[in-house]
């Protein structure tokens, strides 16, 4: 069993629902630096704010690109990099092009993901695949052209989509990938056992809201 700083450091503790008051935001940035997770995931709106409250604190804001649907254009993933940086992001999850992807233009999928990789300038990026909508070989081909494009990680789910990380996609993804790549199951954690379940399978990093629920449990073991 890992102890509590390092499952905490594996925590993205989360909150992306588009009614989210800054006092949830606030709430979550306080948890987040209790607990020492890794960073808080907010929507881009609340991004400057999260940063502001942590500026002086170990932990790490991440912003979400192209939410929740992944349908913007190459530009518009692209800006809202630049302005997610500006605004204090030091980590980018963004939404895969679905649509694209199922119509087999890898080319479009490609470009998109390496267009917001370019845009980070070498901070982490992170390609949510919404595994629910893909077959297992759409997940591969997701996976080889993630990793082309020079993404960081790949990321089960948005958490809002059909279904949320399982430990079969965590397993598949991990196979497809190159070793130094990573991956962070995210959509319907809410326990100790579901979270270690998936870093046992291969996820280096746990996309939840559930971060002070599953850090409770592991107090309890």
């Amino acid at each position: 069993m890992m102890d509590a700083q390092e499952l905490a450091q594996k925590i993205d503790h989360t909150n992306v629902g588009r009614d989210a008051t800054w006092n949830d935001i606030e709430k979550l940035c306080d948890e987040a630096e209790l607990y020492g997770f890794r960073n808080v995931c907010v929507t881009p709106t609340q991004t400057a704010r999260a940063s502001k409250f942590l500026e002086n604190s170990s932990v790490g804001v991440c912003t979400v690109i192209g939410f929740p649907f992944g349908v913007q254009t190459l530009y518009s993933k692209a800006f809202e990099v630049k302005d997610a940086i500006d605004n204090g992001a030091n980590e980018l999850d963004m939404v895969l092009n679905v649509g694209a992807l199922h119509s087999g233009d890898d080319n479009l999928v490609y470009r998109d993901i390496r267009g917001v990789v370019l845009a980070a300038g070498g901070k982490v990026v992170k390609v949510i695949f919404e595994t629910g909508l893909l077959s297992s070989q759409e997940k591969v081909r997701a996976c080889h052209i993630a990793q082309r494009a020079g993404a960081h990680y790949v990321k089960t789910s948005t958490g809002i989509g059909t279904t949320g990380a399982t430990v079969e996609d965590v397993k598949l993804m991990r196979q497809n990938i190159k070793p130094e790549m990573k991956i962070k199951a995210a959509g319907g954690i809410r326990d100790l056992e579901t979270a270690l379940a998936m870093i046992e399978a291969g996820a280096s990093r746990i996309g939840t809201s559930s971060g002070v629920q599953i850090m409770e449990g592991l107090s309890r073991v």
